[in-house]
């Protein structure tokens, strides 16, 4: 039997789509103009962060965060050639590397933290209420509940 999709779960799915691309953009342009790294480099420096040892092999930071597995490789890469972020052989498996969060990787993180917080303020919290906000988070939570928690590496402090 084929599902077929309401006019209101169609138009959700699609706002939900467009809205993350759009506002991933701005945001993005945003920091990126303020001299910040952009979602995905943060994205990864606090993956790391909050990993034991501020490591993880790569499979399982690929896994965590929102990027493609090639899309990771290259992205590792330039955080190595900046010092944010160094690879480790991997003691019990010679074919697995870690990605470990440098003390300077740790740094930027942190001290981009505040003007992270203002953009996505100024972009997305102050354009919604709380309950709103409320509301958003448990549908999309919803659809989630078999996913590991790990996604949500930090909340609700997502780096502060």
């Amino acid at each position: 039997m084929q599902k077929k999709l309401s006019t209101d779960h169609k138009r959700a799915w699609i706002a939900f789509m467009v809205g993350h691309a759009v506002l991933t953009r701005m945001i993005d342009k945003e920091l990126t103009s303020r001299g910040l790294p952009t979602l995905d480099i943060y994205d990864v420096l606090l993956t790391l962060e909050d990993a034991p040892e501020r490591r993880l092999m790569m499979s399982q930071l690929a896994d965590r965060v929102l990027l493609s597995r090639s899309g990771i490789t290259r992205l590792v890469d330039r955080l190595e050639k900046d010092g944010l972020v160094e690879r480790m052989a991997c003691p019990n498996d010679r074919r697995a590397l870690y990605a470990r969060l440098t003390d300077k990787g740790l740094a930027l993180r942190k001290s981009a933290w505040p003007a992270y917080q203002t953009v996505v303020c100024e972009i997305f919290a102050e354009k919604i209420t709380e309950e709103e906000a409320r509301v958003m988070t448990s549908a999309i939570m919803k659809t989630m509940d078999d996913q590991p928690t790990c996604l949500f590496h930090g909340m609700p402090s997502c780096g502060e």
